[in-house]
């Protein structure tokens, strides 16, 4: 199982504002307003905390890479591939 570092395992009641139509047919269909909420905040939350770690680290990685084509990978005459 993956970890989600998002998540707590509370709930909480929140409001939201929907479009009427939205929620009609939502309901009409079926679809669990809750969960297609949660899991769309969810997913739009850890593309962005990737999106800012990755600029946040930006230079260590560009550095890293730097070093790695200079030298090569330190273990690399173990590598069995």
């Amino acid at each position: 199982m993956k970890h989600d570092r998002i998540a707590s395992g509370k709930r909480r009641s929140v409001n939201m504002t929907i479009d009427s139509g939205v929620v009609a047919a939502a309901r009409e269909a079926g679809i669990n307003l809750s969960q297609v909420a949660e899991a769309a905040i969810r997913e739009a939350t850890s593309v962005e905390l990737n999106r800012r770690w990755k600029e946040e680290n930006r230079d260590w990685a560009e550095a890293v890479n730097r070093w790695v084509e200079e030298n090569g990978l330190p273990l690399e005459r173990y590598r069995l591939f």
